[in-house]
């Protein structure tokens, strides 16, 4: 079993390079999706970010991303406590996913892999990059944010060329042909 890694930071694709992959019969697990999840319903995430913050960050039962945004992305410490914390959830998670699946190929987006050193976990890593200005304006339309927020989220994670000597592989995903890159990734993946 092949574990593959695919990072890339807000706006640049990953998701969609990891839609294509499950659409082609492979298995992906969605970390950030997952984490979404958890921090929605997980008791101990809920009290651990009202003892951070000070304050409740749910309403209804869901977290309130925008505020919780807000005040991590302004707060580097406050990030990097609710990382620590929810991220060994997270790859719990993704360790019992992994033990029901029985794919060749397993594939795993999350979007700081390489800040988190969770990169060093998988087999391969796959990189996807996208130019900054497209980044922003994706992330301001899927994310209906404000381009401070977005810009703000991007100071926080690492720069693709910062993360580009960890990757294995780079998919450009800049308006080159991005379905001949995910096959030659396919590919490789499957004649290692």
């Amino acid at each position: 079993m092949i574990l593959v890694g695919i990072t890339g930071g807000i706006g640049s694709g990953k998701s969609t390079v990891a839609r294509i992959l499950e659409h082609m019969g492979f298995p992906v697990f969605y970390s950030d999706k997952e984490a979404a999840t958890l921090m929605d319903v997980d008791p101990e995430i809920r009290e651990f970010l009202r003892r951070l913050t000070g304050e409740e960050m749910h309403i209804n039962q869901r977290l309130d991303r925008k505020k919780l945004a807000a005040r991590l992305f302004n707060n580097k410490e406050w990030l990097d406590q609710v990382n620590a914390f929810v991220h060994p959830l997270v790859r719990k998670k993704f360790d019992e996913w992994v033990s029901h699946q029985h794919a060749q190929v397993l594939f795993n987006e999350a979007a700081i892999l390489i800040e988190t050193g969770s990169h060093e976990l998988f087999d391969q890593l796959v990189l996807v990059t996208a130019p900054t200005e497209t980044r922003i304006e994706r992330a301001m339309f899927r994310d209906q944010s404000t381009r401070d927020e977005v810009l703000n989220r991007m100071a926080n994670q690492w720069s693709d060329e910062r993360k580009a000597p960890f990757a294995d592989l780079i998919i450009r995903n800049d308006g080159s042909p991005i379905l001949c890159q995910i096959e030659r990734l396919v590919e490789f993946l499957l004649n290692r």
